[in-house]
């Protein structure tokens, strides 16, 4: 197989990289840009741990090849935070302890923060759909709703 000449815009920076089609997303973010936020788990897409945003929306980065991500904006958990100012979102899984082993924690974020781009003010049924895809095997769910429903609320006001 031939190798490829690649642009990505992630987290607001191009990198131009030089890799095989076949790769995917997380395997660029981790192995070759030591972007290491983003985690590696089931393989599989099943369990969130490797979400990015993608155009502002999540997906799973083990189960797109690179090459679909080239002209898509990029957003990982180090691109989240703006300097030393966490995002709202980060700001408030602390507050609420909703970071428990923290290996779920990049992909709950950034669920979140989507969510809450789209929709300032979910309820905490569209909050639960919305991460329902993102499994804690800490089974911590409520305090990660509770850190999202708190950003919610101040929606509302």
């Amino acid at each position: 197989m031939k190798k490829i000449t690649l642009t990505l815009k992630i987290n607001d920076e191009k990198y131009e990289i030089i890799t095989y089609p076949n790769r995917t997303l997380l395997e660029i973010l981790r192995d070759d840009l030591l972007l290491t936020g983003t985690k590696e788990s089931c393989g599989e897409g099943a369990c969130g741990a490797c979400t990015v945003l993608l155009d502002g929306l999540p997906v799973r980065s083990c189960l797109l090849l690179v090459t679909e991500a080239k002209d898509c904006e990029i957003t990982t958990i180090e691109g989240l935070a703006k300097g030393e100012k966490l995002d709202p979102v980060q700001e408030s899984f602390i507050e609420h302890h909703a970071i428990q082993c923290g290996f779920c924690s990049p992909g709950m974020i950034l669920t979140a923060r989507s969510l809450l781009n789209h929709n300032p003010a979910p309820t905490e049924e569209e909050i639960r759909f919305a991460i329902s895809g993102n499994v804690c095997r800490c089974t911590g769910y409520a305090k990660i709703v509770e850190a999202i429903q708190a950003l919610s609320n101040r929606g509302r006001e």
